[in-house]
């Protein structure tokens, strides 16, 4: 199941996508211009966006740059047009894959299944989960036991980076590369951040639990045992 958006401005297309979409339990919403498309999107998350080309106020690959400014939402494309170059154009605009009119509801499932595993398994990689610790990279959100952190940029970017590899001690220098993208600099730098970062664990160096230092060698983030 999925929430589905449908930009389609011909009724008899449209009604038929619905019927087809509720039918097969997703969660559908419609709309028949590019710009109610782009507010619909602004304002409610979706799953996927069924895109038509041939729209009243703008064309379709148009809006579907347009779209591309302010989401990641995967999009199909629906379209009469059939020739080559205009689909590789789409496609390297940011479609995620494209249907030729008249198509099947059996054609567009399969498509749409296809679509979604993809985005869901690329949405699967950016979320981080240690212990009680869940990190959600695109958003960059943090939370510990159910309540959020409050991070700052730096922090965020430290806590993610040892929690991608959890359990594995990784030396100054490679932070200093990685999240301060310095070559060199000043161990007090990440000795602070780290500090920081502890207090808003409700850990201390001496206390740790999820942040350890390896004295010598580095630091490592674990799960409590």
């Amino acid at each position: 199941m999925a929430s589905v958006l449908v930009v389609e401005d011909d009724p008899f297309v449209r009604s038929a996508l619905i019927r087809h979409l509720t039918e097969a339990s997703h969660t559908v919403r419609s709309v028949g211009t590019a710009l109610e498309a782009l507010r619909e999107v602004a304002q409610v998350g979706f799953d996927l966006v069924i895109l038509d080309l041939g729209l009243p106020d703008l064309d379709g690959a148009e809006a579907l740059k347009m779209l591309r400014g302010i989401t990641d939402v995967p999009v199909i494309i629906a379209t009469a047009r059939d020739d080559e170059a205009g689909i590789v154009s789409l496609l390297n605009a940011g479609a995620d894959d494209y249907l030729v009119k008249p198509f099947s509801v059996e054609h567009l499932s399969a498509r749409m299944a296809a679509v979604l595993r993809r985005s869901r398994g690329s949405e699967a990689a950016q979320l981080l989960r240690v212990g009680g610790l869940h990190i959600d990279l695109l958003r960059r959100q943090a939370t510990l036991d159910g309540n959020a952190l409050d991070l700052t940029r730096r922090e965020f970017d430290l806590l993610s980076f040892l929690a991608a590899r959890p359990g594995v001690v990784v030396a100054r220098r490679e932070l200093l590369a990685e999240v301060w993208q310095q070559s060199y600099g000043d161990d007090q730098t990440i000795d602070v951040h780290l500090s920081w970062l502890r207090r808003k664990l409700g850990e201390t160096a001496a206390d740790p639990r999820y942040l350890h230092t390896v004295r010598g060698v580095g630091v490592k983030l674990e799960p409590p045992a």
